[in-house]
């Protein structure tokens, strides 16, 4: 079975940072294409960053100079880098792998429960 976990989320002040971490068991994140999306209340889920299998990061554009993703291959993580943190940014923050395309789409085949992030002063 797979399944992700999703943890680093939390309060956090206008431009303070977060790592968000999102752990896999049951499937090796580094052989497939991992995504970060959010959904904020009242809007739609959007995709935030995507780690592409085989190397290369696509961002959303309007985050690409705040927001950055790693991995650690041996404990099975990536990691989502976020610095200078808007209320805006304000979502519930979710992991996602993509097991057939190299690249990240809005259907994801396996996902995460997410973790809440709230930007507030």
């Amino acid at each position: 079975e797979v399944v992700l976990v999703e943890s680093g989320g939390g309060l956090v002040q206008p431009g303070g940072s977060l790592r968000l971490s999102c752990t896999a068991s049951g499937i090796t994140l580094n052989d497939h294409a991992v995504g970060w999306f959010r959904e904020a209340p009242g809007k739609e889920r959007e995709g935030v960053i995507c780690l592409r299998r085989y190397g290369g990061i696509d961002y959303k554009d309007s985050l690409k100079d705040r927001f950055t993703v790693s991995s650690d291959n041996a404990k099975n993580t990536v990691y989502l880098q976020m610095n200078d943190l808007k209320p805006e940014d304000t979502a519930v923050y979710y992991c996602a792998l993509q097991t057939y395309y190299d690249y990240c789409t809005s259907a994801m085949d396996y996902w995460g429960k997410g973790t809440l992030v709230t930007v507030s002063s």
